[in-house]
């Protein structure tokens, strides 16, 4: 009996022990797999916050710049060239297209404005022959308009007088010779030759000159009054002629490829609805306005009924049809800064890398690129980060990352 009994209290505790034994195997054996399967922690390199990019942090928290909590950047997200690498679900989820650059004619018309002028090469100054007095003013006022041929003045000029007079003597003593040389004397002396065939006709001395209008035109300036004496050579008028006026053309630097010497100008008024004139580029100015940084071009413009005046503001369309392709991309992919123009560059396996450019005219939704690319690549347009330097730029785009995103196993992507 004795002998039964231990045996079976044996059995027991053998018993007891391979259920223990296999209750611990049951619960440690998910334990082991859980850490097994459990990923390696993935390296940070700072905190960020997604409104200001820029700015790094050695340590989670909230954002001292908005209410937010500060996100991690980890090192695998990086990559060496500056760019980053968005998977294609993300790619959708953000709405990125891109756009290859091309060459293209930005040939969009142009509308600048633009002043009337005088044409300086009109200007016509009518001075005194000689020494004399005003003894007649027929213009009274500067801008007068004035004919050709129309009687400005009348000078008397007492100084004719005696080499007039020597003339008429040695005319009598019918020596040829002597005869031309004297009259040579009076055309010397600034005497016109109407002066000079008054005097051969009548015999008499004249001391008297009518000032008249080489053309039509308007006094721009008046230089004298009835009653004041003048010297020789001394201006008395100065004419200006409307049959053809400057045009001073004001335009941006981003139209300076398309604004060329020569390049034909339509222009219209408001003061002259309906009417269209016509001219040429012929002159780009060295000037640049200090206020609106804007440059100029001088427009040759003929007006033979007159209806430019200067002063007057004119709407200009410079002809551009003749320009030759240019490389562009479209005005969207442009990233502009304070310091520099940038874009997104798109290998087309997801990799964007931020590419500086330099850019020229702007027409039609499309940007000249003078240079930093080249034909074919392709620029992000849209879902693209507004940035403004490298480092922004590694922060800017994985910043959208959300807890649905996938992180493939390759450095840098999304």
């Amino acid at each position: 009996m004795i002998g039964m009994k231990t045996y079976s209290l044996l059995a027991a505790a053998i018993l007891a022990a391979l259920a223990a034994g296999y209750v611990a195997g049951r619960h440690s054996q998910p334990a082991q797999t859980q850490a097994s399967a459990a990923p390696a922690e993935r390296k940070v390199l700072y905190w960020y916050d997604p409104m200001t990019p820029d700015q790094r942090f050695d340590k989670p928290g909230k954002s001292p710049f908005m209410d937010m909590d500060l996100m991690p950047r980890y090192a695998d997200e990086v990559t060496d060239d500056g760019g980053v690498t968005v998977s294609a679900r993300q790619q959708q989820n953000l709405g990125m297209r891109s756009e290859k650059v091309q060459r293209r004619m930005l040939s969009a018309p142009l509308n600048v404005y633009g002043t009337v002028s005088t044409d300086e090469r009109s200007l016509r100054t009518v001075a005194a022959r000689a020494n004399g007095l005003v003894e007649k003013l027929y213009v009274a006022a500067s801008q007068q308009p004035v004919k050709k041929g129309q009687k400005l003045a009348t000078l008397w000029i007492p100084d004719w007088t005696a080499a007039q007079q020597e003339y008429l003597a040695v005319r009598q003593l019918g020596d040829r010779n002597l005869n031309a040389a004297a009259r040579q004397r009076l055309a010397l002396q600034f005497m016109p030759e109407d002066i000079l065939h008054r005097v051969d006709k009548t015999g008499q001395p004249q001391t008297r000159i009518d000032v008249l209008a080489p053309e039509d035109g308007y006094l721009s300036q008046l230089f004298v009054r009835e009653g004041a004496q003048v010297s020789a050579t001394q201006p008395l008028f100065e004419l200006t002629s409307l049959k053809q006026v400057w045009i001073v053309l004001d335009y941006p630097p981003s139209a300076a490829g398309q604004i060329k010497t020569g390049s034909k100008v339509t222009a219209t008024a408001v003061s002259q609805p309906g009417e269209v004139f016509h001219g040429t580029i012929s002159e780009l100015l060295p000037d640049v306005d200090t206020v609106s940084r804007t440059l100029k071009a001088r427009v040759v413009m003929d007006n033979p009924q007159e209806k430019l005046r200067p002063g007057m503001y004119l709407n200009l369309s410079p002809d551009v049809s003749a320009q030759t392709e240019v490389l562009a991309i479209p005005q969207e992919a442009l990233i502009q800064t304070g310091s520099r123009n940038t874009v997104l560059l798109d290998d087309g396996n997801g990799h964007f890398t931020p590419q500086a450019v330099t850019t020229g005219a702007m027409r039609d939704g499309w940007t000249q690129v003078i240079s930093g690319l080249e034909e074919g690549q392709s620029v992000v347009t849209s879902g693209q980060f507004l940035i403004d330097s490298e480092a922004s730029l590694r922060s800017a785009l994985p910043a959208a990352n959300t807890p649905a995103l996938e992180t493939h196993q390759h450095g840098g992507d999304l």
